[in-house]
């Protein structure tokens, strides 16, 4: 199981790398740094990595439990065992990312993710708390059902996920056909973006083949600088309440709702639902910004 928690056995490294980083921003393109957002992100990093011991005791027992009762037994020694491992968990991981952007019982863990103001390395670190308890790694048992060990499942996602990390820059220019094929940092920079024009895109994790096959692809644009961060941004330092403020308005939320469907369609519809229906998905803000437009053509 400890291949799960591999990312993070490389921290000191990454943190590293994020100094140097930040310190050519600073000389080279003397750039602003507010150094409380990066550190905000380390102490969160590690509040994950001790929720990450409770995710790897509760899940690594399902999984390793289904593991007992797999259809067939797939090498992953091979290169065709290890190949179908890599698509199959990329495809899997798209649809896990996605399901993080389009349920705010999920986004409510995810959104931690993309709290940050602007895009540097230390961003790939600020992960949620309450993911464990979402049950969004079920996602992945399929694969161990099929007959994949979960310790090569765990580490293939830790691949995965080492792989994102230097996808948090703005030092990688575009790549050309590179960012046709594999998630970049120009892609990247697209999904981290609250530009309505940019809103719930590019979900992969290393290849962008899946957001192109499924039509959430958006490439970056130059006439469209990244704006960083959340819709409504949130700008505290304290990572208590970055960790658990989405569960709070959620709390709120519930405690208004008049039926058992509002309240459902609060915990598992997109975030910024809204029962009467005029709330602020990502479908109604792009249906008012449309309006808005057509009302503008018509003046002119």
């Amino acid at each position: 199981m400890k291949l799960y928690e591999g990312p993070l056995r490389y921290l000191p490294l990454l943190l590293i790398l994020i100094v140097l980083a930040e310190l050519y921003l600073l000389h080279r393109q003397k750039r602003p740094f507010d150094w409380r957002e990066s550190v905000n992100s380390l102490v969160i990093s590690v509040g994950q990595r001790i929720a990450g011991y409770f995710s790897v005791g509760l899940y690594g027992g399902i999984f390793f439990y289904c593991w007992q009762h797999r259809l067939f037994d797939i090498p992953v020694a091979t290169w065709w065992g290890l190949t179908l491992l890599f698509f199959g968990q990329e495809f899997l991981y798209y649809w896990e990312h996605r399901l993080s952007h389009e349920s705010r019982w999920f986004w409510a863990s995810h959104v931690v993710h993309h709290s940050p103001n602007f895009l540097n390395l230390s961003a790939a670190y600020r992960l949620s708390w309450t993911a464990p308890f979402t049950g969004q790694q079920l996602i992945f048992l399929p694969l161990v059902l099929i007959g994949f060990h979960p310790l090569a499942v765990f580490g293939m996602l830790a691949i995965n996920l080492l792989y994102q990390f230097w996808l948090h820059t703005e030092l990688v220019p575009r790549l050309g056909w590179f960012d046709r094929i594999f998630n970049s940092p120009s892609n990247h920079r697209v999904h981290h973006a609250a530009n309505l024009d940019y809103l719930d895109a590019n979900y992969g994790g290393i290849l962008i083949i899946f957001d192109r096959m499924f039509g959430t692809y958006i490439p970056e644009r130059l006439d469209e600088p990244c704006r960083y961060g959340l819709v409504h941004p949130i700008y505290s330092h304290n990572p208590f309440k970055v960790v658990f403020f989405e569960w709070m308005n959620i709390g709120r939320d519930l405690r208004a709702a008049k039926s058992l469907r509002e309240c459902l369609g609060i915990l598992f519809k997109a975030p910024g639902w809204k029962a009467h229906g005029k709330g602020q998905t990502t479908k109604d803000l792009r249906l008012a910004a449309a309006l808005i437009s057509a009302e503008k053509t018509k003046l002119v």
